[in-house]
């Protein structure tokens, strides 16, 4: 073949006219992935110590704040702030009458805990109970309880707290209001 067509093979040979086998590739070192970290500790490893710290400072600092409420009495004025919605408007919100009922509930007085805000001696018993079984489950190593309504149970607290509000301005709710 002659010319422009003509098909040119470049590749190596040896005198006797045969192509040259390829040199043998040397293997490549593929470098080591880096080391995972530790997976963090199972909740078995995890000292019983650490697992209640967190809920025995929780109740910890709630009983403070019941001390604290329980030692200054809130019906005594200039204690505590009033409440700027009923200072404004002379409405009653679900929390108005809280702190009366923390110091009624921290003396033991569960009568006057609840006609000072029924709504709040309802919270004070739901917290006992969330406590409670978060030191019983941290205590046997148990994941923490979770506290998470769906949507439709916010809205009914809500709207519990509204009616709540509602009747207790009203003439025959009056037993409701602090």
């Amino acid at each position: 073949m002659t010319g422009e067509n003509q098909l040119v093979d470049a590749s190596p040979r040896t005198p006797d006219g045969a192509p040259v086998p390829p040199a043998p590739v040397p293997p490549v070192s593929v470098p080591a992935a880096p080391a995972m970290p530790a997976p963090a500790a199972a909740p078995e490893q995890v000292s019983r110590a650490r697992r209640l710290a967190l809920p025995a400072f929780t109740l910890a600092s709630v009983v403070g704040a019941f001390a604290y409420v329980g030692a200054v009495d809130p019906n005594e004025p200039g204690h505590y702030p009033v409440c700027p919605l009923f200072r404004l408007t002379g409405v009653l919100c679900p929390g108005c009458g809280g702190l009366r009922s923390a110091h009624a509930f921290a003396h033991g007085d569960l009568v006057t805990a609840l006609g000072a805000n029924a709504m709040a001696v309802v919270g004070y018993f739901g917290f006992a109970v969330f406590m409670a079984l978060w030191l019983v489950r941290a205590y046997r190593g148990a994941p923490a309880p979770r506290f998470a309504p769906q949507p439709r149970y916010w809205w009914a607290i809500g709207a519990a707290a509204l009616v709540f509000s509602v009747i207790r301005n009203l003439p025959f709710g009056s037993a409701l209001a602090p």
